[in-house]
Formats: structure tokens, C-alpha cells, sequence
């Protein structure tokens, strides 16, 4: 039990952090006792708050009486006082329906993971796509004139993944210089990762007089090592979000009659349309989730980001471990329904892993293409 924290306290701590999801309004001594028959005065209970609030688990609003949970206290609930509770099973069968009903379709799985999550949750949801757990590896390039001064390059990696792009030409080369210089780079780079790239052209531009590839070879492998590094940025940038409305209308958007406050309601919610467009914030909390077992819950200030320090976050890893794996959760303002959110991320990603395991269960990795 932590220092001060008396059973009575933790039963007071419990009823506001509820009270107050359930409200959006300061709660008071006074409304506890009368809700939920409390075998104390309201003098006692409001004793208790005042001690509370000391220890920094609660604190108060402008002038109210009520308090509101700090996110000490939200902490202290979600690890030590929240009922573990679990989806009916009647919400878990119809979930499981609709994406059974996309079978196969793993762009839908993911629209439709952002679409319960935000309905059941009632606030915002982001899904990464799944990735292979291996780096992007080279696998082969081709060379196609377009023009006597233009190439196309069609870069070929594991994983089915294909990129063109065009490429300047130096001079005017045959289809057959164009395919030697294919047919060496593919042999070179062969099942290389985007560091061992690099590396080879460190090397290999340290080396002067003695290079190992000419000019228009060590052309190719830049654009080669740009393409890699490209590909693997947007990968890690890659967030779909849903349920926008769904944490829009929670109270903490919805502008009060002080104009102080509508600022302040208008501000949140130009933060929070540009956490879900741009992903900013939350790309510090994906491979931390990547890395992690079970689920994790990031409140308010325990963020590292500032535009994400009156949000709070859920999120859990699904997939196929070491084959393919994303990542998909609830962000919403700290007063949030937290054993209904934990509850429906913890349900998701282990229906999305048992879809991703069917689908990948012939060899437990991405399809070679």
C-alpha cells in the first residue's frame, strides 16, 4: 500500500476517479456520500479528500469544492483499484463476426480494428498497419530506358515489396549496358539491408583511385539506399486513425460560456486533429509498444511529448511474434473510461493477432512474392 494510502482513502480515490468519468464534473463530498451510501459523514469524507489531494491524487478547479484525479491518481487506479473486467461475450462475438465477415482483407481488418475500437471506447483509436519483423532486404533491381537521358528502376525487396523510380542518366546507355549494371548491383546487394547498403557505398567512395564501382553503378546504389531509407521512414510514420467525432464530444472539447474556456476547448481540439493527422506524439509510443508485452497505458504527463500531456493512451502490440507485428489503441483526454478502453485494446489486438497468425501460418512470415 503506498505511504498514507489507508483502505478507506483508496475505496474514496476509487468512487471520484468514477464518478468523474462518468460526470466531466468536479465531485464533491457531499455527492459521494448521498450516491453511493457511504457509512461516514460527508465532514469525514471531505477530510479524506483534503488528504488526498495532499498526497497528490487529487486536486480541484478554480474555486470548486469538488476534486478532479490527478494523473498520480489515475496511475494509482489503473494499476491498483480498476475492476479487470472483460467485453460481454455478446460484443465479443459480434466483433469477431464483422471481421470474419472480411476475411482475408487485411486493409479492412485494420479500418475495421479503428472503427470498434473508437465505438466501444468512445474516443479516438489509431491503428499501425502490420510489419515484418526483419528489415526491409534487397532482393533485385531492373534497368528500363524511357529516354535517352531517363532510366526507370524497378526495385524489388523481400516481402513482396516493389518500388520504381526514375533515374538520370549520365549518358546514353544500351538496354544492354542497363542490364549488366541490373544484373552486377542485384548480384552485389542481394538480401542486404538498408545499413549494409550504406556501408558499401562508404566503402567504397573511400577507396578513390581503387573503387570498386563506377560512376553510374555507384549511382544506382544511392538511389538504391535512398529508396530503402524512404520506404522504411513511411513505414514507421504509417498511423490510421478513427473515432474523431467519438473524442470530440467528450466535455473536455465542448466549449463552456467563459470565453477563457472556449479557447481552451478550441486549443485541445486543434491538438487533437493534429495528433491523429500527423501522428505527432504518438510516433515516440509505437516502438516502445512494438517492444512491449501486454498493455500499455501512458497518462497525461507520463508522455514525452508535450502536445500529448493532457491525453492519455492505450496501446497494445498484435501479430505474429518474430514474423508480423503492428500496433493499435485508444488516445483520448486522461478522464477516460479506463477498464472499458484497456478491455477493448486487450480484445482487438488478440483477435487481430489470431487473423494475422491464420493468415500467416503457413510459414510464419510474409509471403515472398
Amino acid at each position: 500500500m503506498s505511504s498514507g494510502l489507508t483502505e478507506r482513502r483508496q475505496t474514496i480515490l476509487k468512487l471520484v476517479i468514477q464518478e468523474f468519468v462518468e460526470t466531466a464534473q468536479p465531485v464533491a463530498s457531499e455527492t459521494l456520500v448521498r450516491k453511493y451510501r457511504l457509512n461516514v459523514s460527508p465532514a469525514t469524507v471531505r477530510n479524506e479528500l483534503a488528504a488526498l489531494e495532499e498526497l497528490g491524487y487529487l486536486t480541484h478547479l478554480h474555486t470548486s469544492a469538488g476534486r478532479v484525479p490527478t494523473d498520480i491518481g489515475y496511475r494509482f487506479f489503473v494499476e491498483n483499484l480498476m475492476d479487470r473486467t472483460s467485453l460481454s461475450l455478446p460484443e465479443q462475438r459480434m466483433i469477431r463476426h464483422q471481421f470474419y465477415q472480411v476475411r482475408g482483407e487485411l486493409d479492412q481488418w485494420i479500418q475495421l480494428a479503428g472503427s470498434v475500437l473508437a465505438r466501444t471506447a468512445q474516443n479516438a483509436s489509431v491503428v499501425t498497419p502490420p510489419r515484418s519483423a526483419d528489415r526491409l532486404r534487397f532482393r533485385q533491381v531492373e534497368l528500363v530506358a524511357i529516354h535517352d537521358t531517363m532510366a526507370l528502376a524497378v526495385l524489388v525487396f523481400h516481402g513482396g515489396v516493389v518500388k520504381q523510380q526514375t533515374l538520370a542518366l549520365d549518358a546514353v546507355r544500351s538496354p544492354d549496358d542497363l542490364r549488366r549494371c541490373a544484373a552486377r548491383i542485384s548480384s552485389v546487394l542481394a538480401d542486404l539491408e538498408l545499413g549494409d547498403v550504406e556501408d558499401l557505398l562508404t566503402r567504397d567512395q573511400q577507396q578513390e583511385g581503387s573503387a570498386e564501382f563506377g560512376d553510374f553503378e555507384r549511382q544506382v546504389l544511392d538511389l538504391v539506399a535512398r529508396a530503402m531509407d524512404a520506404f522504411e521512414a513511411q513505414a514507421q510514420e504509417q498511423i490510421y486513425s478513427d473515432g474523431l467525432i467519438e473524442m470530440l464530444s467528450q466535455p473536455e472539447f465542448i466549449p463552456a460560456l467563459a470565453r477563457e474556456d472556449a479557447e481552451r476547448a478550441v486549443e485541445r481540439m486543434r491538438r487533437a486533429l493534429d495528433i491523429l493527422k500527423s501522428g505527432r506524439g504518438l510516433g515516440l509510443l509505437i516502438p516502445q509498444a512494438l517492444a512491449s508485452d501486454g498493455v500499455q497505458v501512458i497518462i497525461g504527463g507520463e508522455n514525452s511529448a508535450d502536445e500529448m500531456r493532457e491525453y492519455s493512451v492505450i496501446l497494445a502490440r498484435y501479430g505474429v511474434e518474430r514474423a508480423v507485428t503492428g500496433v493499435l489503441g485508444v488516445i483520448g483526454p486522461t478522464r477516460m473510461a479506463y477498464p472499458r478502453s484497456i478491455s477493448s485494446v486487450r480484445y482487438i489486438s488478440s483477435l487481430m493477432s489470431d487473423l494475422l497468425a491464420e493468415l500467416y501460418q503457413a510459414d510464419q512470415r510474409l509471403p515472398e512474392s
